[in-house]
């Protein structure tokens, strides 16, 4: 998908907000819609005919539900909400992509269950905020926090559906609207889900501005564009379906300038599509401040011992300089020494957490259960290159059963995952091995491997000449990361 300018601009500033950690997302009825859950009006269908109102006819469906309970109080409502938001178990693709990307504050009027199911799909532990007691406990080392503010199906009977509902919302979840505040005050906020037929919108614009005032930061929301190919009635004429085009698309040129008095800046999509390659650019732009480092050396030839350890030392100190989060799988001659770059740059800047520059993964080298020591070694390689989104490679040998010097076969694996996942790989050639056979292969096939960027394929081809010392094959390896980042 071709992103328009202003969509490069909201993935750039939300993915920077979800690496810093200040991201949330507010999840509307449109995030579980495609999944078969039913809209407001279809909701409210049958309560609407009992009560001898025709539902498409209405727009204050709050009121619908209101006038419902007047006769028939919440039994019928409560069975509805039971019924309709039980039957799926798992999420869209959309969830999955908002469970893995790092966001830990979710806010939903949804009364499903599917954030909070696939988040713990991806082995978060999560808590839950339905009603005002939840928030006297906090669960230890949580990795995300759902807030229900409207409810949730196993509780149909405090959900918010009705006037009365929203009426006396801020005296009987009062918590709620604390936390909220809060929360919008110190998080950027993805709205994701939200119609502008859906009644809880307005109430909840309303609440933030009266929490905020003026004092609002940026938040965003999807808004799917008015076509002109959306208004084709084969019953009216050409010029009725133009009239009733252009009639919405004022209508939705100043909604979109009124939700500005909010803080909330729409993202405008053509189709609804569109909203799930937006989130996978983001996700993307975060996996490419994660550098997976693949590397083992028995030798380190063509370069002395000494040589090698200051190549790869002050390459992990830049890379921790950087703010570059470094994964590794801890080879052979390479994993000490990047441990110890990484944190003289750690120790020499007093940075906050070493968690946040490195992980290091020990492969494990005693086989248990049913998969062989090389199935364990791919799926353990799969799971840390998945979270990646770029992959150093340097030298590559070890020693063979015979004692003989050959190149790492774990290391060329790696170079396959990570060309079929979609992360870009920097062999270092000159470092030899494995390394020069990669660099060649990248280089041949470079289409394959890079965008048609310049600066990075020159930072490529140099890192393969024999001749360049090593302040430009560190300061090339760093540009090359830097240009991917903002590709």
């Amino acid at each position: 998908m071709e992103f328009s300018t202003k969509q490069k601009a909201f993935i750039n500033a939300f993915a920077t907000e979800i690496i810093n950690g200040d991201a949330a997302v507010f999840a509307g009825a449109g995030l579980s819609a495609p999944l078969g859950f039913v809209n407001w009006k279809n909701l409210l269908k049958d309560l609407a005919e009992e009560i001898n109102l025709d539902i498409n006819k209405e727009s204050d469906l709050v009121s619908v539900a209101q006038y419902h309970f007047n006769k028939f109080k919440r039994g019928k409502i409560n069975n509805k909400i039971v019924n309709e938001f039980t039957t799926l178990k798992k999420g869209s693709v959309n969830h999955e992509i908002l469970a893995r990307i790092g966001i830990d504050t979710f806010w939903t009027t949804n009364y499903d269950q599917l954030i909070e199911k696939t988040l713990e799909a991806e082995g978060k532990t999560v808590e839950i905020k339905i009603r005002n007691e939840d928030f006297s406990r906090n669960i230890k080392k949580k990795n995300a926090i759902v807030y229900k503010m409207h409810g949730d199906k196993n509780s149909p009977d405090d959900a918010v559906l009705i006037k009365d509902d929203y009426e006396t919302y801020n005296d009987k979840r009062e918590l709620f609207s604390t936390s909220l505040r809060g929360d919008l005050l110190s998080k950027t906020f993805l709205f994701i889900g939200f119609s502008f037929d859906d009644p809880n919108l307005e109430y909840i614009l309303s609440r933030i501005k009266v929490l905020l005032k003026d004092n609002t930061p940026t938040h965003y929301c999807f808004f799917k564009e008015v076509l002109a190919e959306d208004f084709n009635d084969e019953n009216l004429t050409k010029e009725k379906n133009n009239e009733n085009y252009l009639y919405a698309k004022i209508k939705q040129e100043l909604k979109i300038d009124d939700l500005l008095r909010y803080g909330i800046h729409a993202v405008m999509i053509k189709q609804y599509t569109e909203i799930t390659s937006i989130l996978l650019e983001i996700e993307k732009k975060i996996k490419r401040r994660n550098i997976f480092v693949s590397g083992a050396a028995h030798i380190y030839d063509p370069y002395t011992p000494e040589e090698a350890k200051e190549l790869i030392h002050r390459l992990s100190y830049k890379l921790a300089e950087n703010e570059y989060k470094i994964v590794s799988g801890y080879g052979l001659g390479i994993g000490s020494v990047v441990i110890n770059g990484a944190l003289e740059f750690k120790l020499s800047s007093n940075y906050r957490n070493l968690d946040d520059l490195l992980i290091l993964r020990p492969f494990p080298q005693i086989q248990s259960g049913s998969k062989t020591i090389p199935e364990i070694w791919t799926d353990y390689r799969k799971d840390m290159i998945s979270k990646a989104g770029i992959a150093i490679f340097m030298f590559g040998n070890k020693v063979n059963a015979n004692g003989e010097i050959v190149h790492s076969n774990g290391m060329e694996e790696e170079f396959k995952i990570c060309l079929e996942y979609g992360v870009f790989p920097i062999p270092i050639g000159v470092t030899g091995f494995i390394s020069k056979t990669l660099w060649d292969d990248v280089m041949t096939n470079i289409d394959r491997c890079y965008p048609n960027n310049s600066e990075l394929r020159n930072a490529i081809r140099e890192i393969g000449d024999s001749t360049i010392s090593v302040d430009r094959i560190i300061s090339n390896v760093i540009k090359a990361i830097n240009i991917l980042q903002k590709i």
